[in-house]
């Protein structure tokens, strides 16, 4: 093989390792923005501490 294909070679080597790169970080991004979202929906819709202890009942 000689240079100028080992260059080409190499060059997308790294052109694919960059993409791959590029693409995890945009996927954990998003996980931590999921993530983050779960969890103010979880508290969001946590009930009132003290509603549901008593009923008012009306004969």
């Amino acid at each position: 093989m000689d240079i100028a294909a080992m260059s080409t070679v190499m060059s997308m080597t790294a052109v694919k390792q960059a993409a791959s790169i590029q693409v995890l970080n945009m996927a954990k991004s998003q996980a931590e923005v999921m993530g983050n979202q779960m969890a103010q929906m979880l508290s969001q819709s946590a009930p009132h501490p003290t509603s549901g202890h008593s009923i008012d009942l009306k004969a």
